[in-house]
Parts: C-alpha cells; sequence; structure tokens
C-alpha cells in the first residue's frame, strides 16, 4: 500500500513538472506572436517611410551588402550552435550544453557588435536617425532588432551560470528552450530585415 502510495505520487509530481514546464513554453510561445505583432508594425512603418529620404540618401547609398552578408552569417551560425546545445540537453550532456551556449554568446555577441559599428559609422556620415524618416524608421526597426538579440545574450550568460549551479533540471530545461526558441525568432526576424531593407535597398 505504501509503495503503491509512494508511486502515485512520484508520478503526480513528475506529470506536475511535466505540465509546468509545457506552460512556461506556451506562455512564451504568446509572448513572441505580441512581439511579432511589434515587428510586423515596424516592418509595415519602414515600408511606408522607406522611400521618405528628404534629400538625403537613399538605402543604396548607404548600405554595404558585404558588411550585413557577414552579420547574417554569424547570426544564423549561432541559430544553428544553439540548436546543437538543445540536442546535447537533450543528451543530457551538460559541458556540450555550456560549450555551444557559449559559442553562440561569442557569435551574437560579434553580431551586436557589427551592428553598432554600422549605426556608428552612418551617424558619423552624418546619417543619423533625425536625417530623414527613412533613417528614422531603419535605425528604429534594426535597433529594436539589436536591442533582443542584447537581451538574449544577457540570457544566455544567465544560463551558463546556473547550469553551472544547478546543472540541467526542470527549472533550467524549459529555460533553455524557451531561450531557443527566442534566439530562431530573431533569426528569423533577422533573415526578414535583411531581405526586406537590405537585399531590396540595395536592388
Amino acid at each position: 500500500m505504501a509503495t503503491n502510495t509512494l508511486h502515485h505520487g512520484a508520478t503526480a509530481d513528475a506529470h506536475e513538472h511535466h505540465d509546468a514546464s509545457g506552460t512556461k513554453v506556451f506562455g512564451f510561445w504568446v509572448y513572441l506572436m505580441s512581439d511579432l505583432v511589434i515587428f510586423g508594425s515596424l516592418f509595415a512603418t519602414y515600408a511606408v517611410l522607406m522611400k521618405g529620404t528628404a534629400g538625403g540618401p537613399t538605402a543604396a547609398d548607404i548600405f554595404e551588402l558585404p558588411f550585413v552578408l557577414v552579420e547574417t552569417f554569424l547570426l544564423l551560425v549561432s541559430s544553428f550552435t544553439f540548436g546543437m546545445g538543445v540536442l546535447a540537453m537533450n543528451a543530457d550532456r551538460i559541458n556540450q550544453v555550456k560549450a555551444w551556449l557559449a559559442i553562440t554568446f561569442v557569435l551574437g555577441a560579434a553580431f551586436v557588435g557589427m551592428e553598432i559599428y554600422e549605426f556608428q559609422h552612418l551617424i558619423h556620415q552624418g546619417y543619423g536617425p533625425d536625417r530623414s524618416a527613412f533613417l528614422s524608421s531603419f535605425f528604429t526597426l534594426v535597433g529594436t532588432h539589436g536591442l533582443h538579440v542584447t537581451f538574449g545574450l544577457i540570457w544566455i550568460l544567465v544560463m551558463l551560470v546556473q547550469l553551472s549551479t544547478k546543472g540541467l533540471n526542470d527549472m533550467t530545461r524549459p529555460r533553455i528552450l524557451c531561450l531557443s526558441l527566442f534566439w530562431h525568432f530573431l533569426d528569423i526576424v533577422w533573415i526578414c530585415v535583411f531581405s526586406f531593407v537590405y537585399l531590396m535597398g540595395v536592388l
């Protein structure tokens, strides 16, 4: 009788942990949908204002496609390395998880560094967000994505600390999954930015 009670109690706890993890991931999907609305609004704003150069430079005048291609490559590879980290997590290989997250962090930090350099370069040339409606919408859209990536980098550092102190458990696993969704979401948004803003801008 006692054995059955313990068995049922353990089963109930397992179901409870599974339900809690599923709820967290579902809740994060809801957040991503709200973020999608924000980016959709920024893309729509850019589409309306992209021709409003006020006599200033156009997209073709200021965008350096090879530079942006390197940025894109960094973010795409970081999405792959994060995926490898999730696979390592599913295999309970914590050291590999931390290694893949660290590599993802380096790639993401390099992406943000290149974006900051691009912004500084444009502002130094007199092409800041106050120059025209086109540049205002460009800085807002790309800058919002960059802020999201920066937040993701901070989240990766937090997860590395938690993995070192708590290991892989019912708390850290759902957080890594949510962070994975967030990172891949940013990757998809950047592909849209690259295609709609940069690629169409120089063609």
